[in-house]
């Protein structure tokens, strides 16, 4: 490989070879796969986000380097290989979570343990969103209704709720896959207590279970890592 890098010291290949080793690629597939599988809009990896950025970067200058080299065209696409499959994630990671901002917009905003999940461009994007819409619906809809039907969300202006707003369906079925031992999960979703080892339905999740089930007993061993969805 040194003989193909052309100009690049061993200490430089040694620095991009163990900055491709780390596990952030697999940590953007797996934060990807739970964006997907998740019905709700998960936290934003900031942090991850940012280091797939930065070795995105890397990868770039690596082939463009490989390429005006002329040397090795075989180490060369082993390296696009790379690049192409992190910005592939990358991208796919960005896009679901772009999908579900745009389907469930109101919904995310008037809860801020949603809003919080979202990033600065994000929450940026579904501000903007709101506004959009709902001045489209009032220049081409609304504003021809009666009064009481002028609402972008409720049917009318004496719904307790916003009963036109989209929600998460939490109690979903997904599969999961764990990663590390759980706490005691019950089916229906609720605390463990000190009558849990008299009741029959509730389990515990051991590395490289895989169960499907409902969603909601799941989200707290989400949000630690405990698990990860297929």
């Amino acid at each position: 490989m040194a003989s193909g890098a052309g100009e690049w010291s061993s200490e430089q290949i040694n620095d991009y070879e163990t900055l491709i080793s780390t596990t952030d690629v697999e940590l953007l597939k797996r934060a990807w796969r739970n964006e997907k599988a998740a019905p709700e809009i998960l936290p934003f990896e900031e942090a991850l986000v940012k280091r797939a950025k930065e070795q995105i970067q890397l990868m770039e200058e690596t082939v463009d380097d490989f390429a005006e080299s002329g040397r090795d065209p075989l180490i060369a696409s082993l390296y696009q290989m790379d690049l192409d499959r992190a910005q592939f994630l990358l991208r796919s990671y960005l896009r679901v979570r772009l999908q579900k901002i745009e389907k469930f917009m109101f919904y995310i905003w008037k809860r801020d343990i949603y809003r919080n999940r979202l990033s600065m461009e994000e929450e940026k994007f579904t501000e903007r969103c709101i506004r959009d819409i709902g001045k489209h619906l009032e220049e081409t809809a609304l504003s021809k209704l009666p009064d009481n039907y002028q609402s972008v969300l409720k049917q009318s202006i004496i719904s307790e709720e916003d009963d036109m707003v989209p929600e998460p369906q939490l109690d979903s079925f997904v599969v999961a896959k764990c990663e590390r031992a759980t706490r005691p999960l019950y089916l229906d979703g609720s605390k463990q207590s000190s009558g849990f080892d008299s009741r029959e339905d509730h389990f515990q999740m051991v590395p490289d279970d895989l169960c499907i089930l409902r969603y909601r007993p799941f989200q707290e061993e989400l949000m630690s890592g405990n698990i990860s969805l297929v």
